[in-house]
């Protein structure tokens, strides 16, 4: 089988950026764009530009900018909406207008105060719109993870009929298990009968901590595209994590799908948005959290030291992390702590850790973590007692 491509689309600049706290000026909006492009990342959602002058500003300079990425804007499907994106997208080498309406009954009833069919004439008009600015128009039935399968089917292919290559299929509030949305991307694909007139996207949220899973079932069951951001960020309780998906696919090597990202940068660009975002990575946060090689308990320090795919499916030098840790806590065994005094170029024997471990244990008792300081004082205690 030959592999297929997933078409990695960053909304880190977009949906990333509305996470309270997390608000880019337009030249740091650029210098992000810049490294997402070294990424790899096929498709950069540069920002709304209907929604502000500085956002208008931020997606004209990245689509100046930016020379092999597609560059996208997003909009509502109001045309003053589609008329700035497309604006903002003139100097764009590779322009795309993301343009959509909400599609599930809670969306047209209460925030449309609408009907169905009303609202699929929406569709096919705000993809028009769109059209006459791009050949380029991807378009999102918001809520689709709440949308009834056989009305959104009639949506995207109305979306399709109407000029769209690509179709988003969100679950905006992470509702979805990995099974029903897996379920909606292969519904989509059997009963819209022009779908293969374009690429299936998934853009999954993390309200249940389900938006990687999601977006993993979306491509089994067809999709092509993954909307992601970096470290996860995103709405509420974030989006798809791009380090998550880009790994997990390259794990799985037997599902027959490849990105393009280069996986040696994402600890360095995970950092950089974190820092310019001001927005900390949690320790316990997959591929690039400060603990994702860490190892604490001797059992599985122990299995580690003697073949480091024991514990680790992911060497950290091909995600571009710093060397794996052993941490020395009460949890610790022999076998750590003698790898960790070697390390500091101490060669004990058997015996000598037997009787070192026994003071460790005290220290470590009194401790979170044993340091190379406190190392340093048990060895020297140690050549204390053993001159006597």
């Amino acid at each position: 089988m030959t592999p297929q491509k997933v078409v990695i689309f960053d909304t880190t600049l977009r949906d990333g950026e509305q996470v309270p706290g997390c608000k880019l000026n337009t030249a740091e909006k650029v210098s992000l764009a810049v490294q997402l492009e070294q990424l790899g990342v096929d498709v950069i959602e540069a920002g709304f530009p209907i929604s502000s002058p500085g956002d208008f500003e931020s997606v004209r300079q990245i689509g100046a900018t930016i020379r092999d990425a597609i560059v996208c804007g997003l909009s509502r499907a109001v045309l003053k909406d589609i008329e700035v994106a497309a604006e903002a997208l003139k100097g764009a080498r590779r322009p795309r207008i993301h343009t959509g309406i909400g599609t599930s009954d809670f969306h047209i009833r209460s925030k449309f105060n609408s009907t169905r069919e009303v609202i699929l004439e929406r569709v096919t008009q705000c993809v028009r719109w769109a059209r006459n600015f791009t050949d380029d128009v991807e378009f999102y039935a918001e809520d689709a993870g709440r949308t009834d399968n056989e009305y959104l089917a009639r949506v995207i292919e109305a979306a399709i009929r109407a000029g769209a290559r690509t179709v988003n299929i969100p679950d905006t509030t992470g509702y979805c298990l990995p099974q029903q949305y897996g379920e909606k991307i292969a519904y989509l694909v059997n009963h819209v009968p022009n779908i293969d007139k374009a690429i299936i996207s998934c853009h999954c949220h993390n309200d249940l901590g389900l938006a990687t899973a999601n977006a993993i079932a979306g491509v089994i069951a067809g999709a092509r595209q993954i909307e992601c951001t970096i470290n996860g960020l995103g709405e509420r309780a974030g989006n798809t994590s791009l380090e998550e998906v880009v790994m997990v696919l390259r794990q799985h090597r037997d599902l027959g799908l490849y990105t393009n990202v280069r996986p040696q940068e994402l600890n360095p660009i995970s950092r950089l948005v974190s820092e310019t975002m001001r927005m900390p990575v949690q320790p316990n946060k997959a591929i690039v959290g400060a603990n994702a090689f860490s190892h604490s308990s001797g059992i599985h320090q122990d299995g580690f030291l003697k073949n480091a795919q024991t514990y680790e499916i992911i060497s950290p030098e091909e995600v571009g992390a710093e060397q794996s840790r052993i941490v020395l806590t009460a949890r610790s065994g022999r076998s750590a702590l003698a790898y960790r005094f070697q390390k500091l170029g101490y060669q004990y024997v058997r015996d000598d850790i037997d009787f070192l471990y026994e003071a460790f244990l005290k220290v470590a008792d009194t401790k979170k973590e044993v340091n190379e300081e406190d190392l340093l004082q048990l060895a020297q205690s140690y050549a204390s007692a053993q001159a006597v």
